[in-house]
């Protein structure tokens, strides 16, 4: 029998290859738009593809001035400049491709939307 302890650990591993599998996988190798999202770069370099990114809800970005900033796991996050994919938003939605510094999300790229 499985303790507590080592459910969850499997668990949490389980998620980790999930997660880290969740990457483009040859469904969309059809749409339209995946060599446009394959080219997109920030200062920060390449921002993948659209299935390494996230949609984010209007209510969970906004903009002040020309900076923008955006909630990740429950946490407000300044976008960086060099963040801003500048390029014409074709997929309409916002996107953030993300990764952790010490645990605190951060943004690699970001690529905002209308706001409708």
């Amino acid at each position: 029998m499985f303790s507590a302890k080592a459910g969850a650990l499997l668990l949490g591993l389980a998620m980790l290859v999930t997660r880290a599998l969740a990457g483009d996988d040859g469904r969309h190798d059809n749409s339209p738009l995946k060599p446009w999202f394959e080219s997109l770069q920030s200062q920060f370099g390449k921002c993948c593809t659209d299935f390494d990114g996230y949609i984010v809800s209007d209510v969970d970005w906004e903009s002040n001035r020309g900076r923008y900033r955006v909630r990740i796991d429950n946490e407000w996050v300044d976008v960086p400049d060099g963040a801003v994919v500048t390029q014409p938003n074709r997929f309409g939605r916002t996107m953030v491709w993300r990764h952790y510094i010490d645990g605190h999300p951060r943004v690699r790229c970001f690529m905002p939307g209308s706001m409708t």
